[in-house]
């Protein structure tokens, strides 16, 4: 699941990124409106949820809100902001916005809202993914791949073999892995995609799975785990 944050106060971005991250978020802060426009015409990048601050540089959290609902855009969007008056949150919500936090507000509140909107959007985050014989757990990050015991995934092996299995079948750069899984702003390695796969193919070569994942060389990789199935979640 990847967030973009939008905050130009920098102790409380860092503090949201921290939070969010421990939570398994992907999360892509950024400090300005024009910036995150810039963010959300990514290519490769689709977002679960997106957090904008009322206030902000160049363009408002408001100004961006409109923006994405004129362009089509169905993304949950939470608006912090410290204005409290029940003519702004009517203000809020009418631009576009999901939902309305004051601050100062608890971490607590502020994951229980992203639930509220993730179960009540159509980007719904299922319990579970099924494609073909392979079932992803996500309360309990595991894979239970076919004919065998569910193995405990790390957070990125969770992140990486999602991605696959919501994708069977299709090649899959490295450039286009490591857009979706790791913060735009990450300074990660060239074959940052590379080493996490060759840790994932480990953990599944354990399983009897050593051929899941495909080498397609020159252009990236492919799952090939349950080629006659199509991802179906399971709620």
């Amino acid at each position: 699941m990847r967030i973009l944050l939008v905050e130009d106060e920098p102790d409380l971005g860092q503090a949201l990124t921290k939070t969010l991250s421990r939570e398994r978020y992907i999360v892509d802060w950024v400090q300005d409106g024009q910036s995150a426009w810039g963010y959300l015409d990514q290519r490769w990048v689709n977002y679960t949820l997106a957090i904008f601050d009322w206030m902000l540089p160049g363009l408002s959290g408001l100004e961006l809100c409109q923006k994405l609902r004129a362009g089509g855009s169905s993304l949950p969007v939470l608006i912090l902001t410290a204005r409290d008056q029940i003519a702004d949150r009517v203000e809020g919500l009418d631009a576009g916005a999901d939902d309305y936090l004051i601050k100062p507000f608890g971490m607590a509140e502020l994951l229980a809202r992203l639930r509220s909107l993730q179960r009540r959007s159509p980007q719904l985050v299922p319990q579970r993914l099924t494609v073909g014989d392979w079932l992803l757990d996500y309360g309990a990050s595991t894979v239970s791949p076919p004919r065998h015991p569910p193995l405990l995934l790390t957070a990125k092996e969770f992140q990486l073999l999602e991605y696959f299995l919501k994708h069977p079948q299709q090649i899959l750069s490295g450039e286009q892995i490591r857009a979706q899984l790791w913060p735009l702003a990450a300074e990660s390695s060239s074959n940052v995609v590379a080493a996490q796969v060759r840790l994932l193919r480990r953990k599944l070569g354990e399983a009897g799975q050593d051929g899941a994942i495909e080498t397609v060389y020159g252009l990236g990789y492919r799952f090939a785990g349950s080629p006659r199935h199509e991802a179906k979640p399971t709620l």
